[in-house]
C-alpha cells in the first residue's frame, strides 16, 4: 500500500517560507521519504531523475546557477518544473529570483525557502517523512511506557489489558494507546506505536466506561509515540500447558517483518499485572545491558555442579 503526505503538513513542520503564494498546495502529496539536491539535473543531465522526491537546493547548486547566464538557467529550471516535483526548497535564506518564482508559478511548481543549513534541513525532513511513509498496521492491545521500554500488552477482549494498564499509570508510567494501537515500521530494527487521534489518551474500563487519562491523571501520564521494545501476552491459565519458567531462550513476535520479544503471561485470580509487567521492563532493559539472569542462573548450577563432580 502506498502512503502519501500532505505538503501542507511538511511545510507547517517544517515552518517553511512560501515564495508562489498563488499556487495552490492543498492537493500535493508526498509519497517518497528520500529528497533530492538536483545538481546533474541543473547541469542538464536528467536520465533516472526521481522527480517525485522533494528538491533541495543549497549553497552548492545556487552557486553552480549564477556561473551561467540568465537565459541558460531559466530553460534548465523549465525543464525541471516539467517533470512536476512535488515541491523546490532553498536553504540557507538564499535569494530567489523573481524570473524564477514567475516561471515556477506559470508551471505549478511551489517554491520555498528556510533559513536551516542544506544538511541539517535534509536530515530532519528525511527523518520526518521515514516516519510519516512508513508502513504500519493497527492491532488490539495496549501499549504503555514502562520505565523507558515500550510495552505492547495483547490478549483476549477482557482479560484484562486496560486494567492493567491503568495499575500502570497510577504507578508512575505513561499511557500510549489503548485498544486500537498503530505500528509504523521506521527502519528494520525499529517499530513506534501510537493511538489513533480519536481515541487518544482514554481507556475503556468495562463496568465504569471510558475515561480520560490525561485529565484524571495528568499530562506526565500520556505520551504520544513510543518504539515498541517487548510484547506481553497475556491468556488464560491452563494447567495442561506447560509455561516457560527460565526464560533461557527468547520467544518472538513479528509486527511487518520486524521481531519483537515476547513473554506469555497466565492469568490467575491474585496476579499483579502491573507489577509483572514492571519487572518484565527492567529485566529486558538488563539484558540489553549484557546481563541475564536466566543465564546467570544456568551458569551458577553448570558450576556447582562441576565442583560436586
Amino acid at each position: 500500500m502506498m502512503y502519501t503526505v500532505d505538503l501542507v503538513k511538511l511545510v507547517e513542520k517544517m515552518k517553511l517560507e512560501n515564495c508562489t503564494p498563488d499556487i495552490d498546495i492543498n492537493d500535493i502529496k508526498i509519497s517518497q521519504p528520500d529528497v533530492n539536491r538536483p545538481a546533474l539535473q541543473l547541469a542538464g543531465f536528467f536520465d533516472h531523475f526521481d522527480s517525485v522526491r522533494v528538491q533541495v537546493i543549497g549553497y552548492v547548486e545556487d552557486a553552480y546557477m549564477k556561473t551561467m547566464d540568465k537565459k541558460h538557467s531559466l530553460d534548465i529550471m523549465s525543464k525541471l518544473f516539467d517533470y512536476k516535483v512535488p515541491c523546490i526548497i532553498f536553504c540557507r535564506d538564499i535569494e530567489v529570483s523573481e524570473e524564477f518564482i514567475k516561471l515556477a508559478t506559470l508551471k505549478g511548481v511551489p517554491i520555498f525557502k528556510t533559513s536551516m543549513a542544506t544538511s541539517s534541513f535534509m536530515a530532519e525532513v528525511i527523518r520526518w517523512l521515514k516516519v510519516e511513509l512508513a508502513p504500519r498496521i493497527t492491532i488490539h492491545g495496549v501499549l504503555v511506557d514502562v520505565y523507558g521500554e515500550g510495552i505492547l500488552i495483547m490478549g483476549e477482549s477482557g482479560i484484562g489489558k486496560s486494567e492493567a494498564a491503568l495499575e500502570l499509570i497510577k504507578r508512575g508510567h505513561r499511557l500510549v494507546a489503548d485498544d486500537v494501537v498503530e505500528i509504523k515500521k521506521v527502519s528494520d530494527e525499529t517499530l513506534i506505536g501510537t493511538s489513533p487521534d480519536i481515541t487518544r489518551h482514554f481507556i475503556e474500563l468495562r463496568g465504569i466506561g471510558i475515561i480520560d487519562v490525561k485529565t484524571l491523571f495528568g499530562v506526565e501520564s500520556v505520551k504520544n509515540i513510543q518504539s515498541i521494545d517487548l510484547v506481553i501476552k497475556l491468556e488464560e491459565w491452563n494447567k495442561d500447558r506447560e509455561y516457560d519458567r527460565l526464560g533461557l531462550e527468547e520467544q518472538y513476535t513479528e509486527f511487518l517483518g520486524n521481531r519483537v520479544v515476547c513473554h506469555s503471561i497466565p492469568i490467575r485470580p491474585g496476579r499483579n499485572l502491573a507489577i509483572i509487567c514492571e519487572a518484565a521492563a527492567v529485566n529486558y532493559r538488563q539484558k540489553k545491558m549484557g546481563y541475564n539472569a536466566a543465564q546467570e542462573l544456568y551458569n551458577r548450577v553448570t558450576n556447582n555442579l562441576k565442583k560436586n563432580s
